[in-house]
């Protein structure tokens, strides 16, 4: 499927990093903005961020450091590539 159409330059890029390997120093405000333009997010009053990206649901951690650790990556990896944003995928 690629990248939604929809996405600014930073969103794209945020996105093409999040499957690079080994991809590290992704800034969790980034994610968001991916997130906030691809699926439905909201925070809890527990601190976590749900995010529905049409049939699927993750939660994740808000995250106390500037950038998402290796494990966020991975979940994000998961749900973006389920949804069909991986950038890596050949276009249909």
């Amino acid at each position: 499927m690629g990248p939604p159409q929809n996405l600014n330059s930073h969103q794209r890029d945020t996105l093409a990093h999040i499957f690079r390997h080994p991809s590290g120093n992704v800034e969790w405000h980034a994610v968001l903005s991916l997130l906030n333009a691809v699926a439905e997010v909201h925070e809890t009053n527990k601190g976590k961020v749900v995010v529905t990206l049409g049939d699927h649901i993750e939660t994740f951690d808000t995250q106390r450091h500037k950038d998402v650790d290796a494990d966020q990556l991975a979940y994000l990896r998961q749900l973006l590539r389920k949804a069909g944003y991986d950038p890596e995928a050949p276009a249909s």
